[in-house]
């Protein structure tokens, strides 16, 4: 830092890079723990939540594995393991707390501009598929947390739930579906924002928007350095803080890089892009009322599960599928073709090299669809959609997901499908990286960063008490509770409006 900088340099406590769901999540959190904190929110674009917390970016679902069957995968003995189902259950449940507090306090409002009620299903074509939902099924009837569910092979059962998927259907042709009402649709972008609004509304919060991060380096008082660029006035200028949190979304990794902290060592990314097929068509909307997702195809990513998925986006009904991967060297969808050429570094070149070796499928997967043709795509869709016809539906585009690519003894290198928290070892400085089911997650993740970060106010009794007012549950585990959870979920439902008669236009 010149001079010239360190004189001018802002001083903050809190530096959030990144103005999405997460850094947004955890900019509340920490005002309502630490009221009098100066907190300084960084984007790069000239909007907030225009990346992957924007509507159309993601799949909107509030993913609680009630029907996303990637997350109860099939152990080798034929079992079916609910773990995975079971920790991302429970933490929607925690999210929806969270923003029930929110609204009840008066900090955002309108929850139905966010959030609704939409059944989710799960649905499969083949003996060998249906003999797995069941399983699922009976598996999952094993917890509190996916009470509710039922199960259908039933062809007129399974019509009654979706007529849009079952129109034109084999009658022979051997199907099975769960269903749960439970679920629910949310536009990450509208909630993003309300808190956001929420944020830049209080003291000591400063938002700074067509800013873009080009270094963070640390100073001699142990105080972090970020360096900032006004995309605008072409102007640098430098942000001190205490605490860094990067919630830059596929950008992320690219900035805990230039952190130089030793736990960033080895991470490195591998960039898949999404497209949707979105229905054009007013009359074929109104005819399908749900999420439905169905398995992925062999060599697919797990964001590629297909499902036609009822969303409200702007006070409106909508229907899209997909989505259709395809590979990009672009680390967001407004970033630069250069990023996934500059993310490669001494540190992590064996482990991406090991992860690439381990994967040529899925980069083949992806390149083929990427050519894949609107007749190819339709044709996909009409596997779920039998009468789907192409001038009903669209091509839109979806966001940039980056996902982690980590040391591994065994291989050098592992392509992971999840989330990731990176924080160095005196918890100054926290990144998220990966992707799904982040955004629905947002709430436990950020509680995460919070007791690796802050481990000494996470014990004290004024934090545990903020906290529990924010989350009832804060301290207990529903998993293990089915009276807490009921409780917890009759109280979200209320304060929220779900489970409601949807009056959405068209």
């Amino acid at each position: 830092m010149t001079k010239k900088q360190r004189k001018t340099a802002v001083n903050a406590d809190i530096v959030l890079i990144g103005a999405g769901i997460m850094s947004a999540t955890l900019g509340v959190l920490l005002k309502q723990l630490m009221p009098e904190a100066k907190i300084q929110i960084l984007e790069r674009l000239d909007e907030v939540a225009a990346e992957s917390s924007a509507a159309w970016n993601n799949a909107g679902t509030g993913h609680s594995a009630l029907c996303e069957l990637n997350y109860t995968p099939q152990n080798s003995n034929g079992s079916i393991s609910i773990d995975k189902a079971l920790h991302i259950a429970e933490s929607f449940e925690v999210s929806k707390q969270f923003w029930a507090s929110l609204v009840e306090m008066g900090l955002i409002s309108m929850p139905d501009k966010f959030i609704h009620s939409i059944p989710h299903m799960s649905l499969v074509v083949g003996e060998n598929n249906v003999s797995f939902l069941k399983k699922r099924y009976d598996a999952m009837q094993q917890s509190h947390l996916f009470q509710g569910m039922v199960y259908s092979e039933n062809f007129d059962k399974i019509k009654e739930w979706v007529p849009l998927i079952m129109d034109g259907r084999n009658k022979e042709e051997k199907i099975a579906a769960t269903r749960i009402d439970i679920g629910t649709d949310v536009n990450f972008g509208a909630l993003t924002r309300a808190m956001l609004h929420y944020l830049s509304s209080q003291d000591g919060v400063e938002m700074r928007l067509a800013h873009e991060v080009q270094d963070i380096q640390k100073d001699e008082d142990g105080r972090w350095e970020i360096e900032v660029k006004n995309l605008t006035t072409r102007r640098k200028k430098v942000i001190t803080a205490n605490f860094v949190f990067i919630g830059a979304g596929g950008g992320s990794l690219l900035l805990l890089e230039k952190s130089g902290i030793p736990e960033a060592k080895g991470f490195g990314g591998f960039p898949v892009s999404g497209q949707w097929l979105k229905c054009v068509n007013p009359e074929v909307i109104k005819e399908h009322h749900a999420k439905v997702y169905g398995k992925a195809a062999i060599g697919a990513p797990p964001m590629s599960v297909p499902h036609l998925d009822t969303r409200f986006i702007d006070g409106k009904k909508a229907l899209l599928f997909g989505p259709y991967a395809g590979f990009s060297t672009k680390f967001l969808k407004n970033g630069s073709y250069l990023d996934l050429a500059t993310s490669i570094k001494i540190g992590n070149i064996r482990p991406m090299i090991a992860a690439g070796l381990d994967n040529i499928a899925l980069t083949r997967y992806l390149i083929n669809e990427v050519r894949q043709s609107p007749e190819d795509r339709i044709k996909t869709l009409q596997y779920y959609v039998p009468t789907a016809k192409m001038e009903d539906w669209e091509l839109e585009y979806a966001g940039q997901r980056v996902q982690v690519i980590k040391k591994d003894e065994e291989h050098g290198g592992k392509l992971e499908f999840g989330t990731e928290v990176v924080t160095n070892a005196e918890g100054s400085l926290s990144a998220l990286l990966g992707a799904s089911p982040g955004a629905s997650t947002a709430v436990s993740i950020m509680l995460d960063v919070l007791s690796k970060c802050f481990p000494k106010q996470m014990k004290q009794k004024e934090w545990k008490t903020k906290l529990q007012a924010l989350i009832p549950s804060y301290g207990h585990s529903l998993a293990k509770d089915a009276e807490l959870t009921a409780k917890m979920r009759a109280r979200s439902a209320a304060i929220l409006e779900l489970n409601e008669k949807e009056e959405i236009s068209i």
